[in-house]
């Protein structure tokens, strides 16, 4: 049995909420807004919803929830408002009361708690799960199974590469620029291992030695949107523990959600005395590879390559919204698209993935996933980049599902690795 909640049960920070004036600037930026026009389903009501919540307005029953859950936290609203509302902490806070005095039914509840919550954090167990599934997907069985089951099987790609890098990838480049640390990620070490190593390759490339701790482990992200804030808490400090000691100029994240909690490991840890300045030094040194990539003397020299073929960008939501990076990736993209590169409508509109948002909430995923994909298809492109593995996985399935696979959907390191090298 869950506690039962009351008014005492306080967890927003009242400053924080108070901040919102309910002007409605954020509804046009809002995906779930944009598909349902619910004032529920926009930043303002949520708010609303979250304070009402706090106050005992509201009871923590399965209206309220809903459109909690609904929100995708993809934060696009922070950049939208006037009054600089932290809509993120807020969201976080309320899913950790929902969590601990919310009962769930039991397959949402397994499927938070034990598919995603034990799997996705742990890459052995991912690669294991993901093995039937696979195997399932190259014989064509997936046919035969319920829509939700073929739904989730068709973000999973069959000839996923698990690449394992070495503690220490030394510079190639002639002059040396210094020495960074690598996140290597869950998701990514199992799913994208040649994304792994294209962007150490671009590092090593541009001078850098690359050293990948082995004792690094899952960086909180998924624990921290699902509402688990304490499990969030731990994985930081194992981290900070890990890379403190390594010295590092930088330490490289190559995808978006992970980068966005990984800069965040302050605030995260900001009640903890004994961690809280070291979850802020850790933080100041956590860089997006297109970040690092873009700056002065960054970037590898051998970007030169021309294409032929359109190539659009798919800003992934926590790289744009709460990193604020929307510029360095276009940047570099454009250094090997040239004029070949053209903008993608609603770029920073979410395509639906928001970490394990299309499996929780598969049927508002796959309507931003159809927005998304009827928006590429009107840029003419053959290639689209992106910089987060949910964004890709959702992306690619969303072109087959439309019969367009003739496109391909490529991480930026990925991008950049290929044309440099004439693929």
């Amino acid at each position: 049995m869950k506690p039962p909640f009351s008014p005492s049960n306080r967890f927003l920070d009242e400053a924080k909420a108070l901040a919102c004036v309910h002007c409605g600037l954020c509804l046009g930026a809002c995906p779930t807004y944009l598909e349902t026009g619910n004032e529920n389903d926009s930043p303002r009501g949520r708010i609303y919803i979250m304070r009402a919540l706090q106050d005992g307005r509201l009871p923590m029953a399965d209206a309220a929830v809903r459109h909690i859950d609904l929100c995708l936290g993809c934060r696009a609203c922070e950049v939208a408002c006037p009054s600089g509302v932290q809509y993120g902490d807020l969201l976080e806070a309320t899913r950790e009361q929902i969590e601990k005095r919310y009962s769930r039914s039991a397959f949402q509840t397994f499927l938070r708690r034990t598919a995603i919550e034990r799997v996705f954090p742990y890459p052995l167990r991912m690669k294991l799960a993901l093995f039937p599934a696979q195997w399932l997907k190259r014989f064509g069985m997936d046919r035969f199974l319920p829509k939700f089951a073929r739904e989730a099987l068709s973000l999973i790609p069959v000839n996923a590469k698990s690449i394992p890098l070495p503690e220490l990838s030394p510079a190639t480049s002639a002059q040396k620029q210094g020495r960074v640390g690598f996140i290597r990620g869950c998701v990514m070490s199992v799913l994208f291992g040649d994304t792994n190593a294209s962007s150490v390759r671009l590092l090593n490339q541009a001078g850098y030695d690359v050293l990948t701790p082995k004792a690094q482990g899952c960086c909180g992200a998924l624990y921290a949107h699902g509402g688990n804030l304490q499990r969030a808490r731990e994985c930081a400090r194992h981290n900070i523990e890990v890379f403190e000691k390594l010295g590092f100029d930088a330490i490289i994240i190559n995808a978006a959600g992970c980068g966005s909690t990984l800069k965040e490991y302050g605030h995260l840890l900001h009640d903890d005395s004994a961690w809280a300045e070291r979850g802020r030094q850790f933080s100041s040194k956590v860089k997006d590879l297109t970040e690092w990539l873009s700056q002065p003397g960054g970037e590898p020299s051998n970007l030169r390559s021309q294409i032929s073929d359109l190539v659009t960008y798919h800003d992934a939501c926590h790289l744009a919204h709460p990193q604020r990076i929307t510029q360095p990736p276009r940047e570099l993209i454009r250094r090997v698209a040239g004029r070949q590169f053209v903008e993608l409508p609603e770029s920073d509109v979410c395509c639906g993935s928001a970490g394990t948002y299309n499996l929780t909430e598969p049927e508002m995923a796959e309507r931003l996933q159809q927005r998304k994909i009827e928006n590429i298809l009107k840029t003419g492109a053959r290639t689209v980049v992106t910089t987060n593995p949910g964004c890709i996985l959702q992306i690619r399935a969303g072109l087959d599902k439309a019969g367009a696979t003739g496109i391909q959907v490529l991480h930026i390191a990925d991008f950049l690795v290929a044309t440099a090298e004439g693929k």
